[in-house]
């Protein structure tokens, strides 16, 4: 095929706003941004679904260490308690949208890692160890763009716009069991607050 009939087909599509590029990178199918509920109960997988997305998850790093002093905070611990810290990506349709960090008290979730290396889901893994429910105390939204790291876990250009999601969920007692941050890759993600 002639170059200028690509270049054409592809101004085409991108006016019609099918596609876009990146300088020196090629040129990529737009995504329709995925709407994601922010509520009382915040749930990855049966956010996805309910827009008819496929999620799935992929871990990054697994581990246990002193909690940081933002960290023991959120989740009422002292400052050097040992928290279990899963980090991985999010993704729908098989498209990286975001970006976790989940942070949790070691001590009131005893056996918990395993599960969340086996199950690949913290509300399973939750519930395995005793905690079958679980509610959004808090959520703090803020924008930021990517930096080289980010960018590249996402799949983004450096600079690309972020919506970053600090929350703690709490258990049926209210005592704190995750203290999660997440960077959601802007144009692929629209947050929506519930009213529940």
């Amino acid at each position: 095929m002639n170059r200028h009939t690509v270049r054409h087909a592809l101004a085409a599509l991108a006016e019609a706003g099918t596609v876009h590029s990146r300088r020196g990178s090629g040129v990529y199918v737009s995504v329709v941004p995925a709407d994601y509920p922010l509520g009382r109960r915040v749930r990855f997988h049966q956010n996805l679904l309910a827009t008819g997305r496929t999620p799935s998850r992929e871990i990054l790093s697994r581990e246990t260490r002193a909690a940081s002093a933002e960290e023991a905070e959120a989740l009422g611990l002292a400052p050097g308690d040992e928290v279990l810290v899963i980090e991985g990506l999010s993704l729908a349709d098989g498209v990286e949208i975001a970006h976790f960090r989940s942070v949790f008290p070691a001590a009131r979730l005893p056996g918990l890692m395993p599960h969340l290396e086996r199950l690949n889901s913290i509300t399973a893994a939750l519930a395995r160890v005793g905690v079958t429910d679980y509610t959004r105390a808090s959520t703090r939204i803020t924008a930021h763009v990517a930096d080289a790291v980010m960018a590249l876990r996402l799949r983004l250009q450096e600079g690309a716009p972020l919506l970053k999601s600090v929350a703690v969920n709490v258990d049926s007692r209210g005592i704190p069991i995750e203290y999660g941050t997440t960077w959601f890759a802007g144009d692929r993600v629209t947050l929506t607050v519930a009213p529940d």
